[in-house]
């Protein structure tokens, strides 16, 4: 694994944007959010920040709401880019954004939206040269916005099936982390059984359950966790018994040895050496 140099920060949904009429998101907590890490990362208020809303079906809408977001932050240099398809992708205004920008941050949505519309075009490999050589250089993403950054992207499936095979759909993601195969809105929708058949697919791969206002800060191989949530990982590099090779769809599967961490605000895990870091029972919350 080739160490970036530059930040990742996949946030796994329903981030507080300091908006929302419910009480847990209001603006008293948005100093001490999510994306208040976003903009600390990508080097404070005056930094370029670009929200790219191509996962959503209402992008001018969820961009109005990041613009809120961020202004309410602080931030002065928020542009959003509505690109709607691989043409788009390859505008000069595109292709300057996207240069000029300190943080990209991709919202949520359909994440295949994200791929197909900016997977291989020249916007994607400007990302993927920044974030592998600039030190400093933010791509965030929530939801969607976060599975994308993977490689084996889980790009749909049930959640009511608890474990059969083919209940999990897999797709090319934006592969700027390879290592990593991540879902997100993980808690309130029940998706241990999916990300378990990813793994399963691809045992050599670290799988991620980020639940809601929950993100991670990846960089120099490893990441911390961000926000009020917690985050599954599933290490399957020493299953024992794995039947999916064999099975049909629609049957019952089985894993032995499958190896989980469950990690909350603070702890921290190294990627390339697999290995966790938790903060201490007595330290304080951050």
């Amino acid at each position: 694994m080739q160490k970036a140099k530059g930040i990742l920060i996949p946030i796994g949904g329903n981030e507080d944007k300091g908006i929302e009429a419910d009480e847990m998101y209001t603006l008293e907590f948005i100093e001490e959010g999510i994306l208040a890490h976003v903009v600390k990362e990508a080097g404070g208020i005056d930094s370029n920040i670009v929200v790219i809303p191509t996962a959503s079906s209402i992008p001018v809408e969820v961009g109005e709401s990041y613009l809120t977001a961020f202004s309410t932050l602080g931030c002065k240099n928020v542009e959003i880019l509505d690109i709607r398809s691989k043409k788009d992708s390859e505008t000069k205004h595109s292709i300057e954004l996207i240069n000029n920008a300190n943080c990209v941050m991709f919202s949520g949505g359909n994440q295949s939206k994200i791929t197909d519309k900016i997977g291989d075009t020249t916007i994607h490999k400007i990302l993927a040269d920044r974030y592998k050589n600039e030190e400093g250089f933010v791509i965030a993403g929530t939801s969607a916005g976060a599975m994308a950054m993977a490689n084996e992207m889980i790009a749909g499936g049930s959640a009511s099936e608890s474990f059969i095979k083919g209940a999990v759909l897999m797709y090319k993601g934006l592969s700027l982390i390879p290592e990593l195969i991540i879902d997100t809105h993980f808690i309130r929708r029940g998706r241990f059984g999916r990300v378990a058949e990813a793994v399963a697919q691809h045992p050599k791969l670290i799988g991620l359950g980020l639940a809601e206002d929950t993100g991670l800060i990846i960089k120099n191989n490893c990441f911390e966790v961000i926000g009020s949530g917690m985050v599954i990982v599933f290490d399957g590099r020493k299953i024992k018994h794995n039947n999916h090779a064999i099975l049909e769809e629609g049957t019952p599967m089985s894993l032995t040895n499958l190896k989980t961490h469950i990690l909350s605000n603070g702890d921290r895990f190294n990627i390339k050496k697999k290995k966790v870091e938790v903060l201490p029972i007595e330290a304080p919350f951050i």
